[in-house]
């Protein structure tokens, strides 16, 4: 490991990587035990390389941004976790198009968008995760997605960088063929339209306002944990089968929204995990639907 570590180093720099990494310092849910290797590139030769000597070393490797839909597991993550985030968030604006590099805050482009008057991104600003991550599951709120703004989009597959167009990305409900074949996603255009700002800011707000009313963003988790069924709304199916408020140590399904788990203070990921399943369980029983998880689980 020493000697991964150090080749590391050298191809990205020695402040880009730390050892025994706490993850719960890097996900929403503010959970996670240590990852062995934790780097954060600033370029997409840096993203490159490091997957480069994960693959030559046989060192299994994880892709977050900033853990706002992964819940890590409590014995941590063996391998390399690559943080796309902060070092890796340009922004370009040309028109009505704007090129975003994968680990740009989504509220950070819908600010960008309003700023020069583009309208039509006004569904994500309140969304906590990066491009990056919402690209690869289509990522939507309040009637939008990202498949409804996507031109294109750079992504690293097989070692070689390759553009998608928005029908290659195969978007579907909270997925995607970049997900699916395990693509990064490098970078996006999105395609606006021309609006008032100050209109654009207010509708901006206006959501905000409903997230921060009907959702427990005072609390950490990683955001709806459910995927919506077919036919039916998780939170409902949750509520109707007097689950809210339920918990599991210091895990809970939230009693101000239902398709929430979050974290009450101290949760482990083994209390999230047995909390999921017997929500899902119970929800089933009742009304033989079964729940999948949205939230991303990963590590041991």
């Amino acid at each position: 490991m020493e000697n991964i570590i150090e080749v590391l180093k050298k191809a990205i720099g020695e402040n880009n990587v730390i050892e025994n990494e706490l993850m719960s310092k890097h996900t929403t849910f503010r959970i996670g035990g240590n990852a062995d290797i934790f780097v954060t590139p600033q370029s997409t030769e840096d993203i490159e390389n490091v997957i480069k000597i994960a693959e030559k070393t046989n060192t299994p490797y994880y892709i977050i941004g900033n853990g706002s839909n992964l819940l890590v597991k409590d014995n941590g993550i063996r391998g390399i976790v690559i943080q796309i985030y902060k070092k890796y968030s340009d922004i370009t604006v040309n028109g009505n198009e704007i090129t975003v590099q994968s680990g740009a805050l989504l509220s950070t482009v819908a600010k960008k968008a309003m700023e020069n008057s583009l309208t039509g991104f006004e569904f994500a600003s309140g969304i906590p995760g990066t491009i990056g991550g919402a690209v690869c599951m289509n990522a939507g709120a309040y009637g939008g997605e990202i498949r409804d703004v996507l031109v294109s989009c750079k992504v690293l597959k097989d070692g070689k960088v390759i553009e998608l167009d928005n029908e290659q990305a195969g978007f579907e409900y909270r997925n995607s063929r970049i997900m699916a074949e395990k693509m990064i996603v490098l970078e996006a255009v999105l395609k606006l339209e021309k609006g008032n700002k100050e209109e654009i800011s207010s509708k901006m707000k206006e959501l905000n306002s409903q997230r921060n009313t009907k959702q427990p963003v005072e609390f950490p988790s990683a955001g709806s944990t459910f995927k919506r069924p077919e036919g039916y709304f998780a939170a409902k199916l949750i509520d109707d089968s007097g689950l809210r408020g339920f918990s599991v140590g210091k895990a809970q399904v939230s009693p101000k929204h239902c398709g929430f788990v979050v974290n009450n203070g101290g949760a482990t990921a083994q209390e999230v995990l047995e909390l999921i399943e017997k929500v899902t369980e119970i929800v089933y029983d009742k009304f033989g639907v079964r729940l999948e998880p949205e939230v991303r689980i990963i590590g041991q």
